[in-house]
């Protein structure tokens, strides 16, 4: 097997956690340092089910420019993962909440693991 592309010592990965990919699930996190975040995304624990949903990340209350998240219902599974790559409005200081907002009609999915990858400034 082939391996992935590296992160190097400069990033860290954020961890949060939510019930399911419903409307209603919100969580945060925290920026460790000054930095960008330089990938966004969730990684489901089940099926998400009825419908897609969408995942939109925020940096201390400021959405992160192409930082939204579709997890697709056709064809997921435990462990699919869904990623999303900011392009702007990603710059963090440390102690920023990080944000994760789930919208749409899509249930289950859970538990769901939301990460941004933050490289140091």
């Amino acid at each position: 097997m082939a391996l992935s592309g590296t992160h190097d010592l400069l990033e860290q990965v954020v961890y949060a956690q939510v019930a399911n990919v419903s409307s209603t699930s919100v969580v945060y996190s925290r920026a460790p340092f000054r930095g960008r975040v330089v990938k966004v995304g969730v990684v489901l624990s089940s099926a998400a089910s009825t419908a897609n949903a969408t995942c939109t990340t925020s940096l201390a209350g400021t959405n992160i420019t192409n930082g939204v998240v579709t997890v697709t219902q056709s064809g997921s599974a435990a462990g699919s993962t869904f990623t999303a790559t900011p392009s702007a409005a990603n710059n963090c200081n440390e102690d920023d909440n990080i944000g994760f907002t789930f919208s749409g009609s899509g249930t289950a999915g859970g538990p769901v693991t939301c990460f941004a990858v933050v490289r140091r400034a």
